[in-house]
């Protein structure tokens, strides 16, 4: 087979592969244990178990955690900052918020410590001007004492350096002459806009990432050549796109949320051929559940972005939500006699109790387990152990039955996801009951009927591989590169000639990046927006532009349409604010045939019940259950039903309907759900 295009996710749990044929079509997929630290085992692992000659293939797209994670954990690399005298707090003040809104207590450990933040004399001010000169042997003293320190990153970042990077620029040549290693990493270069807390941070999380990254994609390189893989690898970036494995670590922060993004590319390319372009996604793993909102068949890419408390990473990536509820998820009677669910997990070792891996902890897969949705017979006498962990721990502390304290382990993990889904749909104007949810990932067919109904939301669309879905992502995707650049002006003041050469210059460096890469495409596009906002006002609108050379007017048009768009309020008389002027390039690859992700040979016309068990919907209910690769592409059936298949499955509540398209995805119509 030559040709062949891989798509590899690596999950907190497990490890997905993806390798489709362009030519005929066909898939092999795999799905294995995520191997923690090192992830490049598990992908190794994933192409032995799909039985794939890595000779074969032609290019391997690449979603990692590895980022993610380090971010989230804390387990970064030692970096250091030099900043502008009387500014090295910057990072720990932030923006006056607290870690609890509406508590006096809270934790916060910012990236870089305080020790490890050191001044130098120099300023500009806001519109570029050198107020006081870099003083070069200071810095000089500053970066020795860093590498002493046994810093292995360095972040320069100095105030207003997007109007004017000289100092910046300056202090990094100077730097490289000392530094011990390529890991300098400046504010501007990063992230050219203003507000130095978030272009700190985004600059301090880059630097402390970057080591991690480079020396993971060169150690998975290094194992994918070794086993004969001669092409380049390719790196899924947080904002949708791809960029190549030798470049990534120069930008690193951009890779975090590459794993979550890949699943919402991969649910614009199935709702597109499903002809649903307005998706809620839902993606729940066995660590998680990330949620994002395509409108019209687009992606939602913000530059705004808070990963966790204090650690905006103000880089575009794709708009996704996370909740700390997955198929792991830990079930637990608090001191106050409160049911609480996640956000710690049991993760892929030891796993629920469930699995049979020495668990101790009951988890949602656990409450699954014992209300029927999942098959006893396949985890042995571990069944029985889970059933024990839940009335010990859930069912006795609270007085409930078994089957009931099961039902309310999962109801409290549903009602935190539609929390989730919620946050990105109606908190953004947009009604759930004008979206299909697109639900996928091991756990997410399990509760999509059930979040459908507690959102209103009138059909589930299910993918024919849900839990490989974001490994479909890695396959699907284009390449991307976003661009940011500070104007901050009033609209009425603004120089529309130098929006114009902004927009211009962004569009010409992406089409030049990209056409330095060796990968086959149909096209590339660029995409235009302004960031926005009425002067005195903090929170920015992006508008979308029509091109790279909007008038005046237009922008004004545009502002005021958006802004009574998502507040249903006219502001005539305050003057817009033309903060940032951003720019997307895309080069599109050509489309794949996503109609064999279930071999259509073993699908049967005359499909048979694969067995009947009792399943708990309120009640016990016997309920059919099929093998989804035999069913038919034109299905029809009505629940209750259970629907299992390799990677996930599927509860059809009773009452709803379930029919199929030409790809071999699934429709779910939730009946009135639109009054529920």
């Amino acid at each position: 087979m030559a040709g062949l295009v891989a798509g590899v996710d690596v999950g907190g749990t497990f490890t997905d592969l993806m390798i489709l044929d362009p030519a005929s079509g066909d898939v092999r997929i795999a799905k294995v244990p995520t191997t923690l630290p090192n992830q490049a085992a598990g992908v190794i692992a994933a192409f032995e178990t799909a039985g794939a000659d890595l000779g074969d293939i032609d290019l391997i797209i690449h979603g990692t955690t590895t980022t993610t994670n380090a971010v989230l954990e804390r387990a970064l690399c030692r970096t250091g900052l030099i900043t502008t005298a009387g500014f090295r707090d910057v990072l720990e003040l932030g923006r006056r918020t607290r870690p609890q809104a509406y508590g006096m207590t809270g934790r916060f450990r910012p990236v870089i410590p305080r020790d490890l933040r050191l001044e130098v004399p120099e300023r500009m001010d806001a519109l570029g001007r050198v107020v006081t000169e870099l003083n070069e042997a200071a810095l000089r003293i500053a970066v020795k004492r860093l590498v002493d320190a046994g810093c292995e990153s360095l972040v320069i970042h100095f105030l207003h350096a997007y109007a004017n990077p000289a100092h910046e620029l300056r202090a990094a040549r100077i730097a490289a002459e000392i530094w011990p290693n390529p890991y300098i990493t400046m504010g501007h270069a990063l992230l050219s806009e203003s507000r130095e807390f978030e272009r700190g941070v985004t600059a301090a999380v880059n630097a402390s990432v970057q080591p991690l990254l480079e020396r993971y994609v060169t150690r998975l390189a290094t194992e994918l050549r070794s086993r004969g893989y001669k092409n380049g690898l390719l790196v899924m970036n947080g904002n949708g796109g791809m960029v190549a494995a030798d470049k990534v670590a120069r930008e690193a922060v951009k890779s975090v949320m590459s794993g979550p993004a890949s699943g919402v590319m991969a649910a614009v390319a199935v709702g597109r051929r499903a002809g649903m372009n307005n998706l809620l996604t839902y993606d729940m793993g066995g660590t998680s559940t990330d949620v994002a909102m395509i409108r019209d068949g687009r992606a939602p890419v913000s530059n705004e972005i808070e990963i966790e408390y204090a650690m905006p990473i103000h880089v575009p990536m794709v708009d996704v939500r996370t909740v700390g509820a997955g198929g792991g998820s830990i079930a637990r009677v608090d001191a106050g006699g409160m049911l609480r669910v996640g956000p710690e997990s049991a993760g892929s070792y030891p796993g629920p109790v469930c699995y049979g891996r020495g668990g101790l902890f009951v988890t949602i897969s656990d409450a699954n387990l014992i209300l029927g949705r999942l098959p006893a017979s396949r985890f042995g006498v571990a069944a029985q152990a889970a059933r024990d962990a839940m009335a010990t721990q859930i069912a006795h502390p609270l007085g409930l039955s078994l089957e009931r304290a099961a039902e309310a382990v999962i109801r409290i993990a549903n009602t935190q996801m539609a929390g989730a889904v919620r946050m990105v749909s109606i908190s953004m104007g947009a009604d759930p009951r004008d979206f299909a949810l697109f639900a996928f990932g091991g756990a997410g067919p399990l509760h999509a009927v059930a979040l459908a109904r507690e959102l209103a939301v009138p059909r589930v669309l299910l993918p024919a591989r849900p839990g490989i879905t974001n490994a479909l992502g890695c396959v699907v995707a284009d390449l991307r590169h976003d661009f940011v650049r500070t104007l901050n002006r009033p609209l009425d003041t603004a120089d529309i000639a130098q929006v114009h050469a902004i927009l211009a210059g962004q569009n010409t460096e992406g089409r030049a990046l990209i056409g330095a890469e060796k990968i086959t495409l149909t096209g590339i596009e660029a995409e235009f927006s302004a960031d926005m906002q009425f002067i005195g006002q903090t929170h920015l609108l992006r508008i979308a532009l029509p091109h790279a050379t909007p008038t005046r007017e237009q922008l004004q048009s545009l502002f005021e349409a958006a802004y009574h768009a998502r507040f249903k309020v006219d502001l005539p008389e305050v003057r817009a604010n033309l903060v940032n002027l951003n720019c997307s390039v895309i080069g599109r690859r050509p489309e794949l045939d996503l109609a064999r992700l279930i071999a259509p040979l073993g699908r049967l016309e005359n499909f048979s019940v694969r067995e009947t068990r009792d399943v708990w919907f309120g009640e016990w209910l016997k309920t059919p259950v099929y093998w989804r690769d035999q069913l038919p592409l034109h299905l029809s059936l009505t629940g209750p039903a259970v629907i299992e298949q390799m990677d996930t499955t599927t509860l059809v509540e009773p009452g709803c309907t379930v029919t199929s398209d030409a790809d071999g995805n699934l429709i779910i119509t939730v009946p009135y759900a639109h009054n529920t």
